[in-house]
């Protein structure tokens, strides 16, 4: 498994599964000939996206960014609509890391969408439980609420089955949360409670700026997916934080990405001058 440093934290990616969505829609009003030069497409104009957690240790705690696809909660259909090719196998990989479900402290959930949200819970005989059972799930009240009441649009993609059986697991916040050196942002934009993270830690910095840039082809500003609920605000927080970031020279990571879990872009130029590819 693949790991990244920031001071004293350590971030090591796990295994959440596999999609492969079509490219149109995760790269919006952008030309084809312009997005697959930066992340290319099958021949049914799908790319392929991880789902991978981030675990997060530090001071003896073990948070986990996002929480993967899940396992036996698709349905062959959703499968197949999704281009869904593995599942996860977050269990497995905290085994090897000498970890079970019950030792996550926290998960913090930058937004509820199923993509995200379906290995919060797991199927039991009758229904669901919690996948991480002594863990504080963190999220924005924004995300909640409209998690547990969507709209017509957001109904398709916030269901039931990955909140009722965490319910009494789940701590909001208006704004900002933070534990040490993390913090959990508020921004909006992707969905209306979507939040961004940031670890900054002996003067070293990663920001996870989650689905504002699901992948590092989304580095332009004007770069935002057909799926946003408010792609105005996915823009106005990208040209917040890209350049904040970059003038830090803080590691960008990514839970979609399929060919890098982190980068760094050079102040200057914009290009890539540090990263880390999946393996």
């Amino acid at each position: 498994m693949q790991t990244l440093k920031i001071g004293k934290v350590t971030l090591t990616w796990l295994s959440g599964g596999v999609t492969h969505l079509d490219g149109g829609a995760m790269f919006g009003v952008v030309p084809k000939p312009l997005w697959s030069r930066r992340y290319p497409s099958n021949d049914n104009n799908q790319i392929k996206l991880m789902a991978d957690p981030i675990l997060v240790q530090m001071e003896g705690k073990n948070l986990l960014i996002e929480s993967g696809l899940g396992n036996g909660k698709l349905t062959d259909k959703q499968k197949r609509n999704y281009g869904v090719t593995k599942e996860s196998e977050i269990e497995d990989s905290l085994k090897r890391l000498g970890l079970d479900t019950n030792s996550i402290d926290y998960v913090l959930m930058t937004h509820l969408h199923f993509d995200h949200a379906c290995g919060l819970t797991k199927p039991k005989v009758e229904g669901y439980q919690s996948s991480f059972p002594n863990a504080q799930m963190i999220v924005s009240k924004i995300e909640w609420d409209e998690m547990r009441s969507p709209n017509i649009r957001s109904k398709s993609t916030y269901w039931q089955e990955n909140w009722q059986a965490i319910e009494s697991q789940v701590v909001t916040f208006e704004s900002t949360w933070s534990l040490g050196p993390i913090q959990m942002i508020h921004t909006g934009g992707h969905s209306d409670g979507h939040s961004i993270i940031i670890i900054e830690d002996g003067g070293e910095m990663a920001i996870h700026m989650a689905d504002l840039m699901p992948t590092h082809a989304h580095q332009n500003v004007l770069w935002v997916m057909a799926y946003d609920d408010y792609p105005m605000d996915s823009i106005r927080e990208k040209e917040k934080w890209l350049p904040y970031a970059t003038n830090q020279n803080a590691w960008f990571t990514f839970y979609h990405d399929a060919f890098y879990r982190a980068v760094k872009w050079d102040q200057e130029t914009g290009q890539l001058k540090e990263f880390i590819e999946v393996k």
